[in-house]
């Protein structure tokens, strides 16, 4: 996802200290929020007032929505030049209307009785940058192109489940769906993929050819976003203009998009950058500048994961392990792994603090997350008990984890564990296997597993649905490899409960749904859950309007927001 290792950023942020010891020295007064926002005394004139400067430590590959993988910082460039027929809310993460001019609901009539079929009034007089009147015809075009390019590098499956795409008249547009999806509106109608493109820009230019990128697209943007693409110099920069003839509120400055592949506090200590791409070992080094805004309490839509498998096969572990094949089957032992790690000793070292606990398994950021659900504290007494009655206190074990060693964070949460549990019972041993990337996506590949144990992160998913079907679904991704149905206390009714969360579309009744997964899937212990990494974010304290939304595509910034 673009982070860089640990020891990069530490060199990185030796480079600095020169740079920024003189704001450590002048004694200026810090403050901090109740939002975990830290901001210094002090200032000056506003640096480049005639234009946001914001950074990025990606380069950007693609700008076509239907070509353009979930990886690329091109999707953030999209989500600002582009509309969709709905938007994400800065603050509270809901939906609300973009190019449609009400978000559809059983409530308003816009959505049918039985929840399939979605009706969006546009707006009128919506124009693209080219001059060409938006229609109903042009979101159609739009979302119908993804799915017949179907690019391998693009995002076509997210539109599996759309039945039928209809154009009512020109300025309503229909969407029927196979099966009922309460994340529909969130998930894809919002979702920078289904952006709407000018029909007669693509025509002129190429047109759709299944299986074939677009490279006028790759390159090029026609939207009636908030901005238009001025000029694009690959591997350093990009320039985006305010568009003059946008249907709504115009945005304040125009933008110049930086590509930062090293630490982004230097030139955010010089004035020269308004907000920074940050990644959270960035934070020790921008703290301390006397003009910077850092705010540590947005939290990550990924999480932190060590996962059990229940499905070991013979001759599979790594040499030296002495667990038995069902290990993991019982529930006391993936309790007592739960109870016996060092939680906090994570945030704090790991994460050099800049974290927080998530529940099961939903980060804390994501809408349908209870924060009144139970999480694992430590307590190895309450480890203790539970090895015991499980058998294995005074036997002991070996057992043996994998990670990435490019990624701090996931050998970070393994050496946790293994200092967790080792020093539980000194008949407990955890040998922290860490290898290189291709190694460890190989072995995560492999099925059966290798290995019965793995430090890994969640992919980072937009709504609830997404992440329990991926990791708590019994024949879900990891649920078919590790074997769910083997350590489920009963796989039918949690399977049961986690599609009807999917389906019910009573905003209530959906809530408390999800809490209730969220309180079984505790019980259940599939997952180790280390934390919920953060996000910080950083800017000039003369940003005004600042807020990073985790629900938008990385860097998650949208500019048309943002004044001086």
């Amino acid at each position: 996802m673009g982070r860089k290792s640990f020891a990069a950023r530490i060199l990185a942020l030796c480079a600095v200290l020169t740079l920024v010891g003189s704001a450590c020295a002048t004694g200026t007064t810090e403050t901090t929020s109740s939002s975990g926002t830290t901001a210094a005394a002090g200032t000056g004139d506003v640096p480049n007032p005639d234009v946001l400067v914001a950074t990025v430590n990606d380069d950007v590959f693609n700008l076509d929505p239907a070509a353009v993988n979930g990886n690329d910082v091109g999707m953030d460039v999209i989500l600002n030049v582009y509309d969709r027929l709905v938007f994400i809310d800065a603050e509270d993460g809901s939906v609300i209307p973009q190019l449609s001019t009400e978000v559809p609901s059983q409530e308003n009539g816009l959505l049918s009785e039985d929840g399939l079929t979605y009706t969006f009034p546009l707006r009128e007089g919506v124009v693209f940058s080219d001059g060409t009147d938006m229609t109903a015809e042009d979101v159609k075009y739009s979302w119908d192109r993804v799915v017949e390019m179907n690019l391998p590098e693009g995002q076509a499956p997210l539109f599996e489940n759309v039945a039928e795409t209809r154009v009512v008249d020109d300025l309503t547009f229909e969407v029927t769906l196979n099966e009922v999806d309460a994340s529909f509106l969130a998930f894809l109608a919002a979702h920078p993929v289904a952006s709407v493109v000018s029909q007669d820009a693509v025509e002129a230019n190429g047109g759709v050819v299944a299986g074939q990128p677009n490279e006028f697209m790759a390159q090029n943007m026609v939207g009636t976003g908030p901005y238009t693409l001025a000029t694009w110099e690959r591997g350093d920069r990009m320039t985006f203009d305010i568009n003059p003839d946008y249907w709504g509120e115009p945005a304040h400055l125009p933008v110049r998009w930086e590509l930062i592949v090293d630490t982004p506090a230097t030139g955010l200590q010089a004035r020269e950058y308004d907000i920074v791409d940050i990644s959270p070992t960035d934070v020790p080094s921008i703290e301390p500048i006397e003009h910077a805004v850092v705010d540590t309490s947005i939290l990550d839509l990924q999480v932190l994961q060590i996962g059990m498998n229940m499905n070991i096969c013979e001759d599979c572990l790594p040499e030296g392990d002495t667990i038995p094949l069902d290990f993991f089957q019982d529930v006391r032992v993936r309790q007592a792994f739960n109870y016996a790690y060092n939680y906090q000793g994570m945030i704090d070292g790991i994460l050099g603090g800049l974290g927080g606990r998530n529940s099961f398994i939903l980060p804390v950021e994501m809408y349908g997350y209870d924060p009144d659900a139970p999480i694992y504290e430590t307590d190895p007494a309450r480890a203790e008990e539970l090895f015991r009655e499980a058998g294995y206190w005074d036997e002991g074990f070996t057992i043996s984890i994998a990670s990435d060693q490019t990624h701090e964070g996931f050998t970070g949460a393994a050496l946790t564990l293994k200092d967790s549990i080792e020093a539980l019972n000194p008949n407990f041993h955890v040998n922290v296997m860490a290898v290189p990337e291709a190694q460890f996506d190989e072995i995560l590949a492999t099925d059966p597993l290798p290995v019965a144990m793995w430090s890994y992160t969640s992919s980072q998913y937009s709504t609830p649905d997404a992440y329990l079907f991926d990791s708590a679904l019994s024949d879900g991704r990891y649920g078919a490899v590790n074997s769910f149905v083997d350590g489920y206390s009963d796989p039918e009714a949690i399977d049961t409960l986690i599609n009807s969360a999917r389906t019910t579309l009573d905003e209530e009744e959906r809530l408390s749904i999800l809490s209730e997964i969220q309180n079984v899937l505790f019980e259940e212990a599939m997952w180790i859950m280390p934390a919920n990494e953060g996000a910080p974010s950083a800017s000039g304290e003369w940003v005004q309007g600042h807020v990073e939304n985790p629900m938008w595509a990385r860097p998650s910034q949208y500019w048309a927001l943002y004044s001086k």
